[in-house]
């Protein structure tokens, strides 16, 4: 993997947490943590989301809004396993 690659992913993923963060309230994780929820997230969605069906396009726009969305949704599943 070129270092751009890898440049690109630990942006997307920093951006993508920062974003899912905001969105669920009280769930900052930090720099580094940000990145890896982010990172975990892209990967949740880019298996969630072909399988059922959603396409968010290509590109870095699309990488981000398809990462957060799945940083989002790991947040939730994480805030309800706390609750539990």
């Amino acid at each position: 993997m070129a270092i751009e690659a890898l440049l690109i992913i630990l942006l997307v993923g920093a951006i993508a947490g920062w974003l899912a963060g905001q969105i669920v309230k009280g769930y900052g994780f930090g720099l580094l943590g940000n990145i890896v929820v982010g990172i975990v997230g892209a990967l949740f969605a880019g298996f969630l989301f072909p399988r059922i069906g959603l396409g968010l396009g290509g590109g870095i726009l699309g990488s981000i809004v398809a990462a957060t969305l799945g940083a989002v949704i790991l947040l939730f599943l994480i805030r309800l396993v706390k609750r539990a």
